[in-house]
């Protein structure tokens, strides 16, 4: 069976009486099957007068009943769930107290982006970077990676990543800084984490504090020393010291030079920095698990626990002695020329 139809160009010329009654005996005869025919007719495009004309059959059709079936409801839009860290890798954390993180998002309908930052343990959020990528390219950045970076790049559980980013974020709101403007974006998935509880301590064993010095020569912490800039006029005491034309003993120069240390430690690091660096340490340690190298891991969890231990003489610790003998050599290097100051701050983003 034909559905019904009409000529519209032939409607459009007919005088508006002649229009309504074509339309009202269209209605008659068809009834329900009219319907679709009138309705498209009433629609926006038609001429004004069509329009009105089927807009009036439709009506008289009502009145006897006659009704277009109800539209089904539209089908709920899927709400996005929001995204979720499905991956996340840090770096290891370099003397100034940075360390890189990718975290890598999962969007509700399989779309991923990656977040890339550097945090900072004393001014918080330093740089931030990042956008949708797939996973091709996603493995291919990680293997550029992997092979340009000093530091050493490590996965991790993506909930501690997200909650080390939001410490960062804390810090700004406690020193009344904000954060780099690219942080807006990501912002709303760090907000309300929490921050995870710095790394667990086992109590300082004597042994390997005294060798824990030995950390500053792995590669990875050839950056670990105090700020050079703030040890500047000890480290032209300490080149004075040592170039002196007086005549004296070793024991007598290492004496002044051990004073001089000491002077910086009991400076430099008073017990907030301590903890600070502890942290570094501690954080350090679970890098060097997740690198399989334990022995330096052993290390740096009994250096942090005596380094963060209020009663104890950091003057005494050889690491700290290490970070401020190294920053006092440093500081020498700037002060005859060698390097330049700016080469070697230890200030986040120098």
């Amino acid at each position: 069976m034909t559905a019904p139809s009409l000529d519209v160009a032939a409607l459009s010329a007919l005088p508006e009486d002649a229009l309504d009654a074509r339309l009202r005996d269209f209605a008659r005869e068809h009834g329900a099957e009219a319907l679709p025919v009138l309705a498209a007719l009433a629609a926006e495009g038609a001429d004004r007068a069509v329009r009105r004309a089927a807009k009036r059959a439709l009506y008289r059709l009502s009145q006897r009943g006659v009704t277009a079936p109800p539209r089904p409801a539209p089908k709920p839009v899927a709400e996005r769930r929001p995204e979720r860290a499905a991956r996340a890798w840090l770096s290891g954390i370099d003397g100034s107290g940075s360390r890189a993180a990718w975290i890598l998002f999962e969007g509700g309908f399989g779309g991923t982006a990656l977040c890339s930052l550097i945090v900072n343990d004393t001014v918080g959020i330093v740089d931030v970077a990042g956008g949708e990528i797939t996973k091709k390219r996603l493995e291919a950045e990680l293997a550029a990676l992997r092979a340009s970076q000093k530091l050493p790049w490590v996965e991790i559980e993506p909930a501690r990543a997200v909650g080390l980013v939001a410490e960062a974020l804390a810090l700004h709101r406690a020193r009344g800084t904000a954060p780099p403007a690219a942080f807006a974006r990501w912002q709303r998935l760090f907000e309300h984490a929490t921050p995870p509880e710095p790394p667990a301590l086992p109590p300082a064993e004597s042994a390997l504090v005294e060798r824990s010095a030995g950390l500053l020569e792995l590669p990875e912490m050839a950056g670990w020393f105090l700020e050079p800039e703030a040890v500047q006029a000890d480290a032209v005491e300490l080149l004075a010291a040592r170039e002196s034309r007086l005549v004296v003993s070793d024991q007598i120069k290492a004496e002044r030079e051990e004073a001089i240390v000491g002077r910086v430690i009991e400076r430099e690091l008073p017990p907030e920095a301590r903890v600070r660096w502890a942290r570094r340490l501690a954080e350090m340690a679970l890098v060097f698990d997740a690198t399989g190298r334990t022995e330096p891991a052993a290390l740096a969890r009994a250096a942090a626990a005596a380094l963060a231990d209020p009663g104890a003489d950091a003057r005494r610790h050889p690491f700290a002695q290490g970070l401020a003998r190294r920053a006092l050599d440093v500081a020498g290097e700037v002060a005859s020329g060698r390097i330049k100051a700016a080469d070697v701050s230890r200030k986040p983003g120098a």
